[in-house]
């Protein structure tokens, strides 16, 4: 189970500054025309080896200045109830507020490690009126000024110690999570798979704490579908409906082998949805598309071809998966997604004989060897998959570090040609021999 961090506190206390820190603020721009850039709520950190995926709670709260206690309340028991992890960020130019007490309250009850940051130390009176904060009794108590950064390294470290990077449920069953965004027919294709016929799925509680896996075993195919519907339907979830739904969304990818996306053909690929593609992509998740409500498309002014390369064109560089087009009220093609579904789980765990590896890439590289570097010639020697639980492969060679990027997405296309790996990232690494 990856490690899903939620940063819960007030508004104005600089939540979004130290999301941006710690996600490196490297991120590229996805989609400038929407302002995807200004309100990017979730994304991947990495420190120390560890990955994990942030979520900046603020980025939900709708004019933020006189936002309703009771919504960030609410927001605050999602986020123990979904998050692996919680960053209690305060300020200490205001001290101790009743909300942050409030806030304290909540996270105390939690078993789940919880990171008190003290924002906008920058200076020695704030330092020395920071301590009063240590009185909240949280054992992980940082002091940081997030617009400089400094302190934010510690709290990495200790996040990183602290925090397990499972390596997923090895099942040979596979593991899907249906995600997309509201309206766009997920429930209704899970009914449509699961069927009237409720007796050939087994619900199994979540093996990590409480999404539920049902378990669908017809017509020769098994697998685990895992549930986001929100399966208690919470009170009081309404004003934070969007959070919440986000945080089930990333907790069933978190959980899955394969991502089906479910995209609306009427709208097309939207910023939430490559925002979920990238964080896939990012986490090594296999992920097929599915375009949902092609029966409401006008045939003769577009056809699935036209909006195949469409969407393949905004997801590129990584567009090698599997795009369907179905309808769930017609029940057309589901099968198919299945098919497809499967195909990628299978290529997501294809392991390649290293002997087979190295003749074919072998000679790929000879007919296109790596660039020189000021005249040092680069030598790839030999190559092997790693035994990890996705497609990663290591090139050993005399001098790793002058390797062009091009170069390692040429080698990754050419994994892709001669190697059934669609819908699956691939990693490439260039090893010292």
């Amino acid at each position: 189970m990856g490690n899903i961090i939620a940063i819960v506190g007030r508004p104005n206390v600089g939540k979004s500054t130290l999301y941006n820190r710690l996600i490196g603020g490297r991120q590229a721009i996805i989609d400038d025309t929407s302002g995807v850039t200004r309100d990017r709520k979730y994304g991947i950190s990495e420190w120390n080896g560890k990955k994990f995926t942030v979520i900046d709670t603020g980025g939900f709260v709708q004019g933020s200045d006189d936002v309703f206690e009771a919504a960030i309340r609410s927001q605050v028991k999602i986020a123990i109830e979904e998050a692996s992890a919680l960053v209690f960020m305060v300020d200490v130019t205001t001290g101790i507020t009743d909300l942050d007490e409030e806030v304290a309250n909540l996270l105390r009850r939690t078993q789940k490690p919880v990171f008190l940051v003290v924002n906008k130390v920058d200076n020695h009176n704030r330092m020395l009126e920071a301590n009063e904060f240590w009185s909240m009794g949280f054992e992980n108590t940082y002091f940081l000024s997030s617009l400089s950064g400094s302190g934010s390294g510690e709290l990495l470290d200790s996040m990183a110690e602290q925090l397990t990077e499972d390596e997923p449920l090895e099942s040979e069953i596979p593991k899907f999570a249906v995600i997309g965004q509201p309206n766009v027919g997920k429930s209704s294709f899970v009914n449509a798979l699961l069927g009237e016929d409720r007796n050939i799925v087994t619900d199994i509680a979540g093996t990590t704490r409480d999404s539920i896996h049902s378990k669908y075993n017809k017509f020769g195919k098994e697998f685990y579908l895992i549930d986001t519907a929100g399966i208690r339907k919470k009170a009081k979830v309404h004003e934070n409906l969007e959070f919440y739904s986000v945080m089930r969304a990333l907790r069933a990818m978190e959980e899955s082998d394969v991502t089906l996306l479910l995209i609306d053909a009427q709208t097309g690929v939207e910023a939430q949805d490559m925002s979920i593609f990238t964080l896939a992509m990012k986490r090594n998740k296999g992920v097929v598309i599915l375009v949902n409500k092609w029966d409401l498309i006008q045939k003769e002014t577009n056809t699935a071809r036209d909006m195949e390369i469409e969407i393949k064109n905004k997801l590129a560089p990584f567009n090698d998966v599997p795009v369907i087009f179905i309808s769930v009220l017609e029940k057309q093609r589901i099968a198919k997604a299945l098919d497809a579904a499967i195909q990628v789980f299978e290529n997501r765990n294809r392991k390649i004989q290293t002997s087979k590896l190295n003749d074919i890439m072998q000679d790929v590289i000879d007919r296109n060897p790596p660039p020189a570097h000021r005249g040092a010639y680069i030598k790839i020697k030999y190559i092997t998959q790693l035994p990890t639980y996705y497609p990663a492969f290591a090139f050993f060679c005399n001098n790793p570090k002058y390797i062009k990027p091009s170069y390692k997405n040429f080698l990754e296309n050419q994994l892709r040609k001669h190697f059934e790996f669609t819908g699956t990232p691939i990693s490439v690494f260039f090893r010292e021999k």
